[in-house]
């Protein structure tokens, strides 16, 4: 399974990106799972409702299972939350995990930018684990010293769907040994 970070400030699009690209993917023959951070306290669950009220009485995990879906609530009480690595392994395989969040980690990442960040600097001049930046307008890396990074248009989602397809096809999965 290939991992690629959607990654750049918030309000910048990543959520609007993933949801253009999955079936864009798709359509091209790859199988893709998603992975979102919040910083927020988040409950999918709805209070006084069955799986709720097993949570609240103290069970680890609930499961919730119909015709259509399943999901897995994992409550952590007093542990540590989990990391990108260890959240993946719950995944079933597939050809790409789309990260949102975790902008900090070591994977390969497409950074966003666009001018109304621009009080906040990007990331890519400094974090060589991005591998391309999508802008609009579209920006010149190497104004930032980045020779090496491709520069994709952020309104045109079939260019960058047509990076990421090429990325998954050549890149090669690192192996335990490296």
């Amino acid at each position: 399974m290939k991992t690629l970070g959607i990654s750049g400030w918030s309000g910048c699009g990543k959520t609007t990106l993933i949801v253009a690209l999955i079936p864009r993917l798709r359509a091209r023959g790859f199988t893709v799972s998603t992975l979102k951070h919040a910083h927020h306290d988040v409950d999918l669950d709805t209070p006084g409702k069955d799986t709720w009220r097993h949570r609240e009485a103290g069970a680890q995990e609930v499961i919730l299972a119909t015709g259509r879906r399943w999901a897995l609530l994992h409550e952590l009480r007093e542990a540590p939350e989990p990391s990108l690595a260890d959240l993946l392994t719950y995944l079933q395989p597939v050809d790409l995990v789309l990260v949102e969040g975790w902008k900090r980690g070591a994977y390969p990442k497409l950074e966003i930018w666009r001018p109304v960040n621009q009080d906040q600097p990007p990331h890519f001049p400094d974090d060589p684990t991005i591998i391309a930046v999508a802008s609009d307008p579209p920006l010149d890396p190497t104004r930032y010293g980045r020779r090496d990074l491709p520069a994709l248009p952020l309104n045109d989602v079939e260019t960058v769907a047509d990076f990421i397809a090429g990325w998954l096809v050549t890149s090669i999965e690192p192996t335990e040994s490296t």
